[in-house]
């Protein structure tokens, strides 16, 4: 009975380590990605404050042109990177989701519902706050910059405790930090469209209905969702809804399914490996035996084919959004000139911003977390406290990437962006030491307690 139950083990092992080894490459990439963001949006402020601060606004004015023949686009440096490049990340924010519905953390309803409603409550409760100080003003259309989360930011700083933050936290972070990408994107989409031109959304659903029939008839091949993405991308720009949008609704038709199952993988690996292993000749090298390239090749090809795309393009681009887009977008949007605006976040913006990301977070998310587990409707993960949630509702109001995002699109005035840009940074500083020393506290408590 003992050798049967360490069988079952050993095989459930199995089936879990890859999602497990996925997720902790997900978690040192967001982490290392997160402190390099903080370096970028301090080089920013730095730059934007020293003696050279007109080259940083010319810099990102320079007019730059992507055209083919006669047709051309032509758009200031800054909209490339918060239009093109962060396209691109919302189109792994959308790999990433599409993963955790199927297959993650969000693929079971139950276990879901605790990061998915006190998500929903660290969305909530921040909005109120600032619409409540700022209703009826100028800033009233920013009610959304305190709802979302900067995962990469967040888990950077969550990394900075090590092996004092229990595995399952950072589990129940991502979850309520990818929650919170899909409330902000839902945001962006509905409240922050202008002007809509129904002929380019026409456009775009045509685009969107061959991207779906690509999948159905399971097109493998990456080339034809980047090409027909870009169109996508054109004609989400030109109808009015935001183009970021375009990157997250081509993500939900990349094909996630493998072509080939676990078993049938493992078994015709074997069969390759042991051609590999009857071709091999004393002295000889590889390059010049026929057979054995010719099994690498077949190796290779049922190695790919027992991946998804989805899997693929995450694994391949995250790097890249974690390293280089991120970074470079905090470069162009967190220079904010600090002479003369020593008052920002006293003005109804910048408060609005701070009390919705530092206590909004904080109330929103563990409330509604006690509240539903109170009522039975939720559970809370096995080896997390409430002090660990608490902490977790600290991070949670690390905003910076997204609330920057969601500020250039709800503010057009000067001085407004500047306040809430002021109020966003210095909202994740105090989230980010609240968070660390909560849980430091914690991972002190639970270490006397065990």
């Amino acid at each position: 009975m003992k050798t049967l139950f360490a069988i079952l083990r050993s095989r459930r092992r199995e089936r879990l380590d890859p999602l497990l080894s996925n997720f902790q490459e997900f978690i040192r990439e967001e982490g290392g990605g997160g402190i390099l963001l903080l370096l970028a949006a301090l080089a920013a402020l730095l730059w934007a404050n020293s003696a050279w601060h007109e080259t940083y606004e010319t810099l990102w004015s320079t007019p730059f042109s992507i055209g083919l023949g006669d047709s051309s686009l032509t758009k200031p440096l800054h909209f490339w990177i918060n239009d093109g490049l962060m396209a691109i990340f919302f189109f792994v924010v959308g790999l990433e989701i599409k993963r955790e519905f199927l297959a993650g953390e969000l693929s079971k309803p139950r276990q879901a519902l605790f990061p998915i409603l006190a998500a929903l409550g660290g969305m909530l409760v921040p909005a109120i706050i600032y619409t409540a100080i700022n209703y009826g003003g100028p800033g009233a259309a920013g009610w959304a910059i305190p709802v979302a989360t900067d995962i990469a930011f967040a888990l950077g700083v969550l990394s900075l405790l090590g092996k004092r933050a229990p595995f399952a936290l950072k589990v129940f972070l991502t979850a309520v930090a990818i929650v919170d990408d899909i409330g902000a994107v839902l945001v962006i989409a509905l409240f922050y469209s202008h002007d809509l031109v129904w002929s380019s959304l026409l456009m775009a659903g045509i685009l969107l209905i061959v991207l779906f029939m690509l999948n159905r008839f399971s097109v493998r091949s990456p080339l034809p969702y980047v090409l027909l993405g870009i169109c996508l991308w054109l004609a989400v720009l030109q109808s009015g809804v935001h183009a970021t949008i375009a990157g997250i609704l081509l993500a939900a038709t990349i094909p996630a399914n493998p072509r080939v199952n676990s078993e049938n993988f493992l078994r015709r690996s074997r069969n390759y490996l042991q051609r590999f292993e009857e071709a091999g000749e004393p002295g000889r090298n590889i390059l010049t035996n026929g057979a054995q390239r010719s099994a690498i090749r077949a190796l290779e090809e049922v190695a790919e084919r027992a991946s998804s795309p989805l899997q693929r393009l995450e694994h391949s681009l995250h790097p890249w959004v974690a390293y280089a887009i991120m970074p470079t977008f905090a470069l162009a949007n967190a220079g904010v000139s600090l002479s003369g605006q020593s008052l920002g976040l006293l003005q109804p913006i910048g408060l609005g911003v701070f009390l919705g990301l530092v206590v909004g977070k904080q109330v929103g998310i563990t409330l509604f977390a006690w509240l539903f587990t109170r009522l039975g409707v939720a559970s809370r993960p096995r080896g997390l406290r409430w002090g660990h949630i608490y902490g977790v509702a600290w991070l949670a109001g690390i905003g910076f990437t997204m609330s920057i995002f969601i500020t250039s699109l709800a503010l057009n005035d000067g001085f407004q962006v500047t306040s809430s840009k002021l109020a966003i940074m210095t909202a994740s500083l105090v989230s980010a030491i609240g968070g660390v020393v909560v849980l430091y506290m914690m991972s002190r408590i639970t270490r006397r307690t065990d």
